[in-house]
């Protein structure tokens, strides 16, 4: 076998017995972003499969948790602290949405897209309150169709 091919080989078998190496996306939760007050920088994230999420208070008073109802079946709810990081590992293939609990009526909600978005349409039925549902609406229009 040739060096060349060999190396590619083992790179390939590495590949598959550890897995491809998993992202970090940092998502900023934020006072204000141009004329939006209370809002997820990004508020849009795509991601893969093993990925990890990482919510930071940039500005104070803000929190990262899961919307009851807006999560891929099987995948965990999660609840951040308010002014704390925290970090999420996403594992199942869907739509995860994402609210700053002080804020979530003001509008502060995110979504994480998970390799295909298998429930959308079961995220998109979700009742949301006060500006959260035309946020999520410019968010949803955003995802790309499969």
């Amino acid at each position: 076998m040739k060096p060349l091919l060999a190396l590619a080989a083992v790179a390939a078998l590495m590949t598959t017995i550890y897995g491809a190496s998993a992202a970090e996306h940092e998502v900023h939760m934020l006072n204000k972003d141009g004329k939006e007050a209370n809002v997820f920088k990004p508020d849009l994230i795509q991601a893969a499969p093993g990925d990890t999420i990482r919510f930071i208070p940039t500005d104070k008073t803000h929190n990262a948790e899961s919307i009851p109802n807006m999560l891929p079946e099987g995948a965990e709810a999660f609840k951040g602290k308010v002014n704390e990081d925290i970090t999420i590992k996403v594992t199942k293939e869907g739509v995860y949405g994402i609210r700053c609990q002080p804020h979530y009526g003001m509008g502060m909600v995110a979504l994480i897209v998970v390799g295909k978005p298998t429930n959308l349409e079961a995220a998109k039925a979700v009742k949301q309150p006060g500006i959260a549902k035309k946020r999520f609406e410019a968010i949803f229009a955003k995802v790309p169709a499969n």
